[in-house]
């Protein structure tokens, strides 16, 4: 059934598709940039800023860009290399859409400014009056830095198109590294879209081959689609590491099941274990398409997630069977299994269901975290039936072949050790088994010790790990672990850097990494929106407004206005009437000034008179790193501002959708899972049958996930999206794996604490051992991935199977044989019905004589 059920939703594949929404699933669902941005929107509709600021200040639509910088860090204002950026701008102007019937070019689809004409970077008019400065020989052009002056009169800025600027006094360039153009296109309707889509995916083929024919600089195109598309790429580039990854798990699976008794020996159930696991998440995938679901790349993470739980559910099992009695039937054997194994099991299913439905909650704030939760908990439900089911049967098979002294492989029986000395040196090793005619009812050796992890365990290692001397390394090991668990976890920071999550060797990652290395003086354009009717004309006022404004480099229509103001030699403390009227005749109809028309809302009344109900300014803040630490810092801090300023205003820039309460956003999934896992501890400590169990389980969950966030913070990975589900990932990790050695400690009675610390490893150490090589061989092929998103996939994981290994076979070994609880032996007394019973039997001889043997049994 569960092969029936994995093949018809298998099927749903050919509905596959692909989210393409990269903001939809990292940035926070429930954001006040997201309002910010509608409310900016409604305010200003059409967006024509862009021709004077390097800005995508409301929406960043559709648009290419590039980075143009030299290997030998030249001056990129020389003549030459002027000329080369000027060319190149002539063929992405040129660049050609083909669609049936018309051809599209950078005319057709740009943003229009009032002029109708396309808005252009204003750095290339920069160029071009340079280079017609220099074919009149005039010396007397200068540019300056991050604010220069046209011909026609314009400010400028160019502080985030000119990159790597050596300057002279007065803010005179001297030389520019980098240069960075930027075009812009509309995209107001479906067809648009989809031309803008195509014309950036060959102006990044124009730009690659443009640089192909000019060797000695280095371009670093970007477009819109950028993100989207190298966020996708994660899954392409590991395609084949992923299956390098299956083969090896495979083969580990059959090697650990194996004995070199042909008939206890279950190859074929280390690789049902394997297709068990295949079969669930099949199934999760199958609902997935169905229900409409879109593929992501972070879904990289759920085969992992579901091989650490099923593998350990599967050799627990196993590992349940080796201490069954071989003359039992198979269904009491069977029962045997379930009744050992399976409790543990379903409570850790259990666990992992709550914690992940948790993180599928509406509480979880972030989109990709809140899909992957409900994606495995879909799995980890299928995988816990398809155990009960599809593995439980399996094993029932097996079985059945091993009390018929059946080969493990090749089914056929086995003949006897007599038969098997007359066969060929190769015969009798394929075919070695041990029959149990064979051994003596005085000998109480278990033939399956002869497991190669059994026998290291019992015969070596739970007698290394007790020894009074190795004691004291042990702890002393501890309180190193927890030392630089501890300075990692005070550098704890947050990863809201959307490079974080794609691949390496991508256009995003080196646009990315040049921009912060020749643009990061300035932080990106903020737009400043006065919502309210003010008095603009009120000299007080517009102080206000500037105040709130000090710190930045300020470029605003406000600012421009009052010079040109004081220029004109006007008073700018004017009624009302006379400064609306001057709006609309002087400032609106000035062509040095048109181009801030879009800056103002206007609202006509009953008596003619205009009345400016919303304005913007833009701001660039001065940054001297490159940390986004600042730019969030600026955001709250100008949020602050607005609460308590006397102009009602808003802050935005798109890179705030992302920004915007990420650190919340993204804890808030691990905390709600932590939360619920240790309450669900809490509530389960009534049901067992020793508390200790599960405070001892709550203090190592802690210890493990207190030295994970440590150490993956000191291997420089952030706490993001990513690293923040694998954490989730970890709490239940944990506990799959201590709590049966917990419990089997907990509860022994009689004995030693470190007697029963050997118990417990013996009984359940061989399946923790055996799942944990599985997983670690599955992990390996993944660090190999040239993608940030597996990096931190790969880090997270290794650590979380690396400390929960240390706490299962050193720490708890060592801290139990000296701390609760108490394993003292406790002496029944005995009860007066209690009574010897004993047997006579009368055996009489050939001669008459009476012999009377008694046997006694309580």
């Amino acid at each position: 059934a569960p092969v029936l059920i994995s093949i018809l939703l298998g099927a749903s594949f050919s509905r596959y598709q692909v989210e393409e929404n990269v903001e939809h699933l990292l940035a926070p669902t429930h954001s006040l940039a997201k309002i910010e941005r509608n409310l900016v929107d409604s305010l200003f509709p059409v967006n024509r800023s862009k021709h004077r600021l390097y800005s995508d200040l409301q929406t960043p639509g559709r648009y290419g860009r590039v980075i143009i910088t030299s290997f030998r860090k030249a001056n990129m204002l020389d003549q030459h290399h002027t000329d080369l950026i000027l060319k190149l701008h002539s063929a992405v102007t040129r660049i050609q859409v083909q669609r049936p019937g018309f051809n599209y070019t950078f005319a057709h689809i740009c943003i229009l400014n009032n002029d109708k004409t396309c808005i252009v970077d204003d750095i290339v008019h920069v160029l071009e009056e340079l280079k017609a400065a220099r074919s009149s020989n005039r010396t007397n052009f200068a540019i300056t830095y991050p604010i220069t002056h046209l011909k026609d009169g314009r400010e400028v800025y160019n502080g985030h198109q000119l990159g790597g600027v050596t300057v002279h006094s007065k803010d005179r360039v001297k030389s520019a590294e980098a240069i960075q153009l930027t075009y812009y296109l509309q995209a107001i309707n479906s067809l648009n879209d989809m031309v803008a889509e195509k014309w950036e995916s060959i102006f990044c083929d124009t730009v690659e081959l443009f640089q192909k024919s000019n060797r000695k600089v280095k371009m670093y195109p970007f477009t819109s689609s950028s993100l989207k598309e190298d966020f996708q790429k994660t899954s392409r580039v590991s395609e084949r590491y992923l299956i390098t990854s299956l083969v090896l798990v495979v083969t580990l699976a059959i090697l650990c099941c194996s004995m070199q008794d042909c008939v206890r020996s279950k190859p074929w159930l280390g690789l049902l274990g394997l297709l068990t696991v295949t079969l669930a998440t099949l199934t999760a995938a199958g609902i997935i398409n169905l229900t409409g679901g879109k593929y992501n790349s972070t879904f990289l993470g759920i085969p992992f997630v579901m091989l650490g739980h099923g593998l350990y559910g599967t050799f627990e099992m196993l590992s349940s069977w080796r201490k069954t009695r071989e003359d039992q039937h198979v269904k009491e054997r069977t029962a045997a299994v379930f009744a050992d194994s399976m409790l543990s099991f379903s409570l850790t299913t259990a666990m992992y269901l709550v914690t992940f439905g948790i993180g599928a909650s509406p509480f979880t704030n972030i989109e990709a975290a809140r899909i992957f939760c409900c994606n495995s908990c879909i799995a980890i439900f299928f995988n816990y039936l398809y155990v009960l089911s599809f593995y439980g049967s399996s094993l029932v098979f097996t079985g059945y072949i091993e009390n018929n002294y059946q080969h493990s492989i090749f089914c056929r029986k086995v003949p006897k050790p007599e038969v098997l000395q007359e066969k060929p040196a190769w015969y009798r090793f394929l075919l070695t088994a041990k029959f149990s005619e064979d051994t003596d009812d005085s000998e109480e050796t278990n033939t399956y010790e002869s497991h190669l992890l059994v026998w290291f365990l019992k015969r070596y290692y739970c007698d290394w790990i007790t020894n009074t001397y190795v004691k004291p390394f042990v702890v002393l090991f501890y309180l190193v672990y927890i030392s630089f668990a501890l300075m990692g976890y005070l550098q704890v920071s947050e990863g809201s850097d959307l490079s974080n999550i794609v691949a390496t060797a991508t256009r995003t990652i080196e646009y990315t990494t040049a921009q912060q290395k020749y643009f990061s003086n300035y932080s990106p354009v903020i737009g400043f929106y006065i919502y309210e009717s003010i008095e603009y004309w009120n000299t007080s006022v517009q102080e206000d407004v500037l105040e709130y404004t000090k710190g930045f480099v300020r470029i605003s229509w406000f600012e421009s206005y009052l010079n040109y103001l004081r220029k004109l030699n006007i008073s700018t403390g004017l009624p009302k009437k006379n400064f609306t009227d001057m709006l609309r005749n002087s400032f609106l109809k000035t062509p040095q000034f048109a181009h801030f028309s879009e800056d103002i809302i206007f609202s006509k009344k009953y008596n003619n008179e205009v009345d400016v109900v919303a304005s913007r300014m833009f701001l660039v803040a001065k940054t001297m790193e490159t940390k986004r630490e600042e730019l969030y810092d600026l955001l709250e801090t100008l949020r602050k501002l607005s609460l308590t300023s006397k102009v009602k205003f808003i802050v935005f820039n798109p890179s705030f959708v992302y920004m915007d309460r990420y650190a919340s956003s993204v804890g808030a999934p691990l905390q709600n899972s932590c939360i619920s896992a240790l309450f669900l501890l809490f509530f389960s400590a009534f049901l067992v049958a020793d508390s200790l169990i599960n405070v001892w389980l709550t203090l190592t969950v802690a210890s493990v996930e207190f030295g994970v966030i440590g150490f993956m913070t000191l291997w420089k990975v952030e706490l993001d999206c990513i690293s923040v589900l694998c954490l989730i990932y970890g709490i239940n990790y944990t506990i799959d794996n201590c709590a049966p050695l917990l419990s089997t400690f907990v509860l022994g009675k009689e004995f030693t604490r470190t007697k029963w610390v050997k118990n417990a490893l013996e009984v359940h150490g061989v399946a923790i051992l055996q799942s944990y090589l599985c997983y670690i061989v599955g992990l390996i092929p993944l660090a190999a991935v040239p993608s940030n998103l597996t990096r931190t996939l790969f880090r997270c994981l290794f650590l979380i199977a690396l400390v929960t290994f240390f706490h299962c076979f050193a720490i708890l070994p060592v801290i139990l044989t000296f701390l609760p609880p108490s394993k003292k032996k406790r002496k029944e007394k005995k009860n007066p019905e209690n009574r010897e019973e004993i047997e006579c039997v009368e055996m009489v001889d050939m001669d008459s004589t009476r012999v009377v043997d008694q046997i006694t049994t309580v």
